[in-house]
């Protein structure tokens, strides 16, 4: 049964966070630049407001030090003590070019990533702050960023112009670029029906499974892209869920639960997805020709020509590894526009955090099918 945390904030929630281990915390930011903190039970602990009073639009806990909580406002990232909420330790000022969408640390709490309006992806040093990276090749804002587990100097960003880039951080230049615009066209060229419309896949939210190798980014084109980094972190294969009717805004792996190919999404639908991705192609390597010779399903009562119109989109989205034949494990109509989605142990129960329109935060209990 889902539980309603209230009272942490008075505007609508943008951001969320838990702080690793059994006794962890959760921080939330939100609109006017308010952050609180929670205890696992959904007491509030702590508020502040920063200076600025910009959206708070992303939280993260150091995984190194959790009693270290970095909060992105403006061009600005503060640092706060979570057990000590009464102002900002350090402040890194004028850290982005333009507001900051998006921040990320590695597992060893040495490094942060951010990711702001004007495309631009800055690295810097902790605990100083010092920026030793700028990466610019994104050509719109920049909307997400996450390090790629087990590879410190790998890190992933999406933006909304539809772009998906590995970086490698020693040289500063991009392993890889994957265009969604590309993948949209041309399923859309085997799949479009007259009057029907596709919203173009900016990418919203970039994840990484604890593997470190399968990639997931949320799209406005309502999927999940799913992408297997391989050997030498090239791009090995790519393939989607259909996850949402409207925009996917968020997708997370969940990393606590019986494999590392759990995947919760949210969308501007107001639903809330659960997906076992262990046997997506993409995920197994099942190869393109493989999934090629299987036999497309005869449609009685169809035309020749429509038979061939059917078989031929059943076996192109083989071929890039669309999924909507396999739904989700667990489907929940949340019923308003996800802005954040965050996977948590709370006293030992896998839960799903969802920030939303309002100024609450919603928990779902999972239990795992």
């Amino acid at each position: 049964m889902a539980k309603l945390w209230c009272e942490g904030h008075s505007t609508a929630i943008l951001c969320v966070c838990a702080s690793p281990g059994p006794e962890g915390l959760v921080a939330s930011g939100s609109e006017g630049g308010e952050v609180a903190i929670w205890s696992q039970e959904g007491c509030v602990v702590g508020r502040l407001n920063l200076l600025g009073e910009e959206d708070c639009t992303s939280v993260g806990f150091s995984p190194a030090a959790p009693g270290i909580l970095y909060a992105s406002h403006g061009d600005t990232v503060s640092v706060l003590d979570p057990r000590n909420l009464k102002g900002a330790v350090k402040e890194f000022a004028n850290v982005g070019e333009e507001e900051i969408n998006a921040l990320a640390l590695n597992e060893s709490g040495s490094t942060l990533a951010l990711a702001d309006d004007s495309g631009t992806v800055r690295i810097l040093e902790l605990p100083e702050g010092k920026a030793c990276r700028t990466l610019r090749r994104h050509t719109n804002i920049c909307s997400s960023v996450a390090f790629r587990p087990h590879r410190p100097n790998n890190l992933l960003s999406a933006g909304l112009d539809m772009q998906v880039m590995l970086w490698g951080l020693q040289k500063a230049r991009p392993l890889w670029t994957l265009n969604l615009q590309d993948i949209a066209e041309e399923e859309d060229d085997h799949q479009q029906r007259p009057g029907q419309l596709f919203n173009p896949p900016l990418a919203h939210c970039v994840s990484v499974a604890s593997c470190g190798n399968i990639v997931a980014c949320a799209a406005d084109d309502g999927r999940v892209h799913l992408m297997r980094v391989g050997g030498g972190s090239k791009l090995e294969q790519q393939g989607a869920l259909k996850a949402h009717c409207h925009g996917a805004s968020q997708a997370h792996f969940v990393p606590f639960l019986s494999h590392p190919y759990w995947l919760a999404s949210g969308g501007n639908d107001g639903r809330v997805a659960l997906w076992d991705v262990s046997k997506h192609p993409v995920v197994t390597l099942e190869g393109k020709a493989k999934i090629k010779g299987a036999a497309a399903p005869y449609r009685k009562g169809k035309s020749k020509a429509k038979r061939k119109g059917v078989e031929a989109r059943e076996e192109h989205e083989a071929d890039v590894g669309v999924t909507e034949k396999s739904g989700p494990e667990v489907n929940i109509n949340h019923g308003d526009k996800v802005n954040w989605l965050c996977p948590a142990l709370l006293k030992g129960t896998a839960s799903l955090l969802v920030a939303d329109q309002s100024s609450s935060l919603t928990v779902y209990p999972l239990a795992e099918p």
